[in-house]
């Protein structure tokens, strides 16, 4: 239940209005019997006649719904299936629900309404699907989760996909305050993605649906703008050349960097016949501004052998490997700003996950 009461009510209330809304719709909110409500945690029972079909419907309102609350809710309304209430339509209001947690509704033909104003009614007689945008509150929060060093955290836990972890373990890996993992933690697993073992301070998690996650941080990816590139053309240097030759300038010069995109990918997983481009995530500072001079880097608009991401810490850089000498971003970073290319990007994409990640 909603923490305030009159925050409950004013959900159902917007709830009652969105059904009147509907075309030779009335909806009228009805009592409870108080054994009922206490007994069985229901809030509300709604009596709607649609389309000449007359529907009971019986609410549990929630705040924010992920797919571990729908397990709760779903185990409390089948206790219900075989009582006075047998033939009503179970429905859920929160103010937010997750993309899983709607899936999940769907999937057992359970209706629910959220304050974005997306309804799933499917009852017999009158299926209703209306499917919004997420609240601004829940965009925020999972936006949030895939950006940042929050974001470093899922890195980590993607990377080492099928250990178990502690929460210190998992911040030192990702270079992050254990708070920070620690909320991480818990978000992924209101999403369902994570299992655990063992209490308190001895307890572990482990990554059940890398897939999954590294789905969703695709998704929220592609609703962002694509990082700023620093065009360059260095002279006299074909790809093979240029990438070795870019290797050994940014070590003698300390440079903190990670090539990506399809030159990374070419050396985890080959794809492509031809690569004209090297593309790398750079620290800036003295070193790189050296380093560029060296390799005699001609900034340019057209015609580009080499761009550069400037990142903006060393946390954009974990779990970089280095291959023939050359470091490398990290397979799931090259995956993910693979998608987010040009051409044939996207298949490249699936061949390195396909043949590198495995999930």
């Amino acid at each position: 239940m909603i923490e305030s009461h009159a925050a409950e009510q004013a959900m159902i209330e917007q709830f009652l209005e969105s059904l009147r809304e509907l075309p030779d719709a009335h909806a009228e909110l009805d009592s409870l019997e108080p054994a009922v409500q206490a007994a069985d945690r229901l809030d509300a029972k709604i009596d709607l006649h649609v389309a000449g079909k007359s529907i009971v419907l019986l609410v549990e309102v929630k705040k924010t719904v992920y797919p571990r609350d729908v397990r709760q809710v779903l185990w409390q309304f089948k206790s219900l299936h075989h009582g006075q209430y047998a033939d009503a339509q179970y429905l859920l209001i929160a103010e937010s629900l997750s993309p899983g947690a709607k899936e999940l509704l769907r999937a057992e033909r359970i209706g629910y309404y959220d304050s974005g104003g997306s309804l799933f009614l499917p009852a017999s007689g009158a299926f209703v699907f209306i499917d919004k945008p997420p609240p601004k509150t829940l965009e925020k929060s999972v936006r949030s989760l895939f950006s940042g060093r929050r974001a470093q955290v899922l890195h980590a836990l993607l990377i080492n996909h099928e250990e178990w972890f502690g929460v210190t373990e998992v911040a030192e890996k990702a270079q992050v305050a254990p708070s920070t993992a620690s909320d991480v933690l818990g978000e992924l697993e209101r999403f369902d993605w994570l299992v655990s073992r063992g209490q308190g301070p001895s307890k572990e998690r482990h990554l059940r649906e890398p897939g999954a996650l590294l789905d969703a941080w695709a998704k929220q990816l592609a609703t962002q703008r694509v990082p700023a590139l620093r065009r360059y053309y260095v002279p006299g240097l074909k790809f093979d050349a240029l990438i070795e030759r870019l290797g050994q300038v940014f070590d003698a010069y300390q440079v903190s960097y990670a090539v990506s995109h399809e030159a990374a990918a070419q050396r985890y997983a080959p794809f492509l016949s031809g690569i004209s481009q090297v593309r790398t995530r750079l620290l800036p500072g003295a070193g790189a501004d050296t380093a560029m001079a060296e390799l005699d880097a001609r900034v340019v608009n057209e015609g580009a052998n080499l761009a550069v991401i400037e990142t903006k810490s060393a946390g954009e850089l974990l779990f970089r490997q280095q291959v023939g000498g050359v470091w490398l971003a990290s397979p799931i970073q090259v995956y993910l700003d693979l998608l987010r290319g040009e051409g044939r990007t996207k298949e490249m994409a699936e061949h390195l996950r396909r043949e590198r990640l495995g999930f």
